[in-house]
């Protein structure tokens, strides 16, 4: 079976930025295939777990931004790269995958947290 790559890209960032900025309910009704597996141990399985945490999210960090740096995608996969901006100039870059269904719904997540130090031994950015 082929998956659309582009159209896999695509979803997988506007699912995310749409839970990410506080419509965690419709990003799942527009992208989520019948299950919803993660990986992510703050989060349960489900689409009602998923929505929870983005809205528990959104309430107690509201003004937090997201930047997406690159998306790549192979198969059934998507990895999403982003930079993330939160309340009191906290920053971070997340690494997120996601797998995708035959008919290009989001079914399964995994990710990866890290905060940007302040101090590096190295002169590149994280994103």
């Amino acid at each position: 079976m082929e998956h659309d790559l582009k159209s896999n890209k695509q979803n997988a960032i506007e699912f995310y930025r749409m839970a990410y900025l506080g419509d965690a309910c419709n990003a799942v009704d527009l992208f989520v295939g019948a299950e919803y597996i993660q990986h992510n141990p703050l989060v349960a399985d489900g689409k009602q777990a998923f929505i929870d945490y983005f809205d528990e999210m959104a309430r107690d960090y509201s003004g937090k931004s997201i930047e997406f740096i690159r998306a790549v995608a192979e198969g059934d996969l998507v990895a999403l790269h982003t930079h993330q901006t939160w309340p009191d100039n906290e920053q971070y870059v997340t690494m997120d995958f996601f797998r995708f269904d035959e008919v290009g719904k989001i079914v399964e997540h995994w990710d990866s947290i890290q905060e940007v130090p302040t101090e590096s031994k190295n002169s590149n950015t994280m994103y």
